[in-house]
């Protein structure tokens, strides 16, 4: 079965918890496509050109998550992702992957738009800004961080602005994605929505 689940949405939404989960319900692999950029960015930040970084990424480049976390990794990664250049160069990574048999989950901010604008579920996953900055500090704390709730706002903000700016592959809602605001919901709570939305396609 080649089944392709692409998650949309703004960074500290909860998209990636959701994708881990719903790959692991279903037996999916998953791709956390930030990690890509992320790699991306940490590899300019050590002094590597962005598209030699690109065009030269190896998955033990973004196999360490945790090291791909921190502030200015994200920040880098944001800058990068909105050059056309690195963007193309790592797409047919992106549509190989989601194409592989057994099903897959990829989260990011471009999915279901121009990824894998076929896939069979599309969701679009989001939260209240203020919700979304008190995630990402706790996240972000609990790891030993020194920022504050202001600098993770404005963080985030900067990061929204450009993600939804960028002339090439704006982060932006497919139009049959369905809507999943966390806002208001816990982790199993949005999990069990997002599984149930899979579900209707596979039949379980």
């Amino acid at each position: 079965m080649s089944l392709t689940v692409a998650i949309d949405g703004p960074a500290a939404a909860g998209k990636g918890t959701i994708a881990r989960a719903v790959a692991a319900h279903f037996g999916f692999a998953h791709l956390d496509t930030g990690l890509l950029y992320r790699a991306v960015g940490k590899r300019t930040l050590e002094g590597k050109d962005a598209l030699e970084a690109a065009e030269t990424l190896q998955p033990e480049h973004y196999a360490d998550a945790e090291a791909l976390r921190s502030p200015d990794v994200a920040q880098a990664a944001s800058v990068v992702a909105a050059m056309p250049e690195i963007r193309t160069a790592l797409v047919n990574f992106q549509r190989a992957f989601a194409r592989r048999q057994g099903g897959a989950v990829l989260d990011g901010r471009d999915i279901g738009t121009v990824i894998c604008p076929d896939a069979e579920v599309k969701l679009f996953v989001t939260a209240s800004d203020a919700i979304r900055a008190e995630r990402r500090h706790k996240e972000l704390v609990g790891k030993g961080h020194q920022v504050t709730l202001e600098e993770v706002a404005h963080d985030l903000a900067e990061r929204d602005r450009r993600d939804a700016a960028r002339a090439t592959a704006p982060m932006t809602a497919a139009e049959d994605a369905l809507l999943l605001d966390t806002s208001a919901l816990d982790i199993e709570a949005a999990v069990a929505r997002a599984v149930e939305e899979v579900g209707k396609k596979v039949g379980m």
